[in-house]
C-alpha cells in the first residue's frame, strides 16, 4: 500500500512538472538585456537593448495584464537629463509595435528591397538610418498584441479594448516605465502610427492632466481622423489627390499630366478639391447638370478612372471601387495602404478587390523577422506566439475626443508640437485627409507654427522605401532638434 501511494506521488509530481513545461505562460514582469553597437551617420553607436513585460495593474494593485516591450537605450550618455525619450506604439487597433520596431525607427529593419517588396532568405540588418543616435526608444505591445496578454481570466476586457480605455491603462503603464528607467527628467515624446496616432493623441493629454507628465512632442505616422469629422461632400471630394498620387505612379494619367512632377500635380489637385470639388458635392442632387458633367471630366483626368464610371456614383468614388478600377483595363487591383502593391483578382469585374495585395506582401518578411529577431539577437525566448495581430474586439469607439484632445494638450503646453507623417499613396488613411485633420485641430490658428506636414513618395509605411526611410528619420531628428527648447526657455506663451 505505502508502496502505491509512494508511485502515486511520484506520478503526480511528475504530471504536474510535465502539465507546468507544456503551460505557455508568460513572465508577468521579466527583462533580458543584451548588448550591441550600431554606426549611423559615420557614428559608432553603442547600445542596449532591453526585453520585458511589465505588468498592468487594476485599481487594488493586482497584475491583470502584462505588456512587452523592447527598450532601446545609447551607452555613455551619462545623465540623461537632456536624452529624448521616445514611446512609440503601432496601430489596429490590435497590431503589433512590429511595423515602426524593424522597419523605420529602430536599430535593425527588415531585408527587403529598396522598394519595400520582400525577399528571401527573409531577416534583418542593421538600420543605417535609426534615430538611436539622438533618442532612446521604448516599442510597446497593448495588451494581446506582440507577446502582450491578460493575466487575470476574470479581467473585464472593456478595461483594455476602446479608444478612452486603452489610453487610460497605457497611460497608467508609461507612468511606471518612465519611473522605473529613470526618465522623469527626459524630454519625452510619442510616435503612433495609423490607429497608434488616435492613441497618442489621447494620450497627451492623459498623461498630463491625470500622470503630470508633459511632453515635448506627437509624431502622427498615416493618422487617422482623431474624432475630427469630415463626412458627406469633404470625404467624398477628400479622395481625389490620393487618386491622383496612385494614378500618376501607375503611369495611368494622361500625358500632360504624367510628365508633371508629383508634387506639382499634387497641389494643382488639392486647389481643385478644395475650390470646385467640396462646393459642387455640398450641392447633391440639386448640382447643375453642366457643373456635374464638368466637375465629372475633371476629376477623370486626375484619377485615372473614366467619366463614365464617376457620374454613375454621383462624383462620390468609393476607396474599394477605385482600387478594383484604376487597373482593370490590365488585370491588376491596386494596395488599399499602398497602392504601389498590385494584386490578381478571381474575376476583373466586381467592385473591391479580393485582398488586401500590400499587407500579405508585408507580412510575407514582417512575420520571420520579428520572431527570428526577437528569439536569436534579444535573446527573449518563449513559447507565445506574437500577435502580429491580436484579439481585441469588440474595440469601443464612442467618445473619440483625440483629436480634441491632443488640441488641449498643446494649447496647455507650450512646449508640445506635433507633426505629421503621411505617404502620398496611402488609400486608407490618405494623406489628404491627413492634412485637412491637421488644419481643423487648431480652429484658432495660434498654434499652427507647431504643427508640421511632412509627405513621402510611398504608402501607409512610408518607410519602406528607402529613399523615405532615410528622409523620414532626418524629419524625425529635425523635429526633435526644433521642439527642445533653448537652455533657461519657460514654457510659457
Amino acid at each position: 500500500m505505502k508502496r502505491f501511494t509512494f508511485l502515486l506521488v511520484v506520478s503526480l509530481f511528475y504530471s504536474l512538472q510535465l502539465s507546468a513545461q507544456k503551460s505557455r505562460t508568460l513572465p508577468i514582469d521579466t527583462t533580458v538585456v543584451t548588448d550591441h553597437s550600431i554606426s549611423i551617420k559615420g557614428q559608432q553607436i553603442n547600445y542596449t537593448a532591453t526585453c520585458g513585460t511589465q505588468p498592468v495593474w487594476d485599481k487594488d494593485g493586482q497584475p491583470i495584464a502584462s505588456l512587452f516591450y523592447t527598450y532601446y537605450e545609447r551607452k555613455g550618455v551619462g545623465n540623461n537629463e537632456k536624452r529624448p525619450l521616445i514611446i512609440s506604439f503601432n496601430g489596429g487597433p490590435g497590431s503589433a509595435s512590429v511595423w515602426m520596431h524593424v522597419a523605420y525607427t529602430g536599430p535593425r529593419i527588415l531585408e527587403i528591397d529598396d522598394e519595400g517588396f520582400p525577399i528571401q532568405p527573409y531577416g534583418i540588418r542593421k538600420n543605417p538610418h535609426s534615430i538611436i543616435d539622438v533618442a532612446d526608444i521604448v516599442f510597446v505591445n497593448p495588451v494581446n498584441t506582440g507577446y502582450s496578454r491578460i493575466i487575470d481570466k476574470n479581467a473585464d476586457k472593456a478595461t483594455f479594448f476602446g479608444v478612452n480605455a486603452d489610453i487610460k491603462y497605457l497611460a497608467d503603464w508609461i507612468n511606471t516605465f518612465v519611473t522605473r528607467s529613470n526618465r522623469w527628467r527626459s524630454p519625452k515624446y510619442l510616435i503612433g502610427e495609423s490607429y497608434g496616432t488616435t492613441r497618442v493623441s489621447g494620450l497627451a493629454l492623459e498623461l498630463q492632466n491625470r500622470q503630470w507628465m508633459y511632453l515635448n512632442g506627437v509624431i502622427l505616422v498615416s493618422p487617422t481622423s482623431l474624432g475630427v469629422k469630415r463626412d458627406g461632400p469633404v470625404g467624398a471630394a477628400n479622395r481625389l489627390p490620393y487618386f491622383a498620387a496612385a494614378a500618376w505612379y501607375h503611369k495611368a494619367l494622361d500625358p500632360a499630366l504624367q510628365q508633371k512632377d508629383l508634387d506639382d500635380l499634387l497641389l494643382e489637385v488639392e486647389n481643385y478639391t478644395i475650390n470646385e470639388v467640396i462646393p459642387a458635392l455640398t450641392k447633391g442632387g440639386f448640382l447643375e447638370a453642366a457643373k456635374k458633367e464638368e466637375i465629372a471630366t475633371k476629376m477623370a483626368m486626375y484619377s485615372g478612372i473614366s467619366k463614365k464610371a464617376i457620374l454613375q456614383n454621383n462624383l462620390d468614388v468609393p476607396n474599394s471601387f477605385f482600387w478594383k478600377e484604376l487597373l482593370r483595363d490590365e488585370g491588376y487591383t491596386v494596395g488599399r495602404l499602398d497602392s504601389r502593391y498590385k494584386g490578381l483578382d478571381k474575376r476583373d469585374a466586381g467592385t473591391r478587390p479580393d485582398f488586401n495585395s500590400e499587407l500579405t506582401s508585408w507580412l510575407h518578411s514582417f512575420t520571420p523577422a520579428i520572431n527570428y529577431y526577437l528569439r536569436n539577437d534579444l535573446k527573449f525566448k518563449t513559447d507565445i506566439k506574437y500577435n502580429m495581430f491580436g484579439p481585441v474586439r469588440p474595440w469601443d469607439r464612442s467618445g473619440d475626443n483625440t483629436g480634441e484632445n491632443l488640441r488641449q494638450a498643446m494649447a496647455q503646453n507650450p512646449y508640445l508640437n506635433v507633426m505629421v507623417q503621411s505617404g502620398f499613396y496611402d488609400g486608407a488613411t490618405q494623406y489628404f485627409d491627413a492634412k485637412y485633420t491637421m488644419w481643423q485641430l487648431d480652429p484658432s490658428g495660434k498654434m499652427k507654427d507647431r504643427l508640421r506636414f511632412e509627405g513621402y513618395r510611398s504608402g501607409h509605411m512610408m518607410y519602406l522605401r528607402q529613399e523615405d526611410l532615410a528622409s523620414a528619420n532626418d524629419h524625425i531628428r529635425d523635429f526633435i532638434t526644433k521642439s527642445l527648447p533653448a537652455a533657461g526657455q519657460p514654457a510659457k506663451y
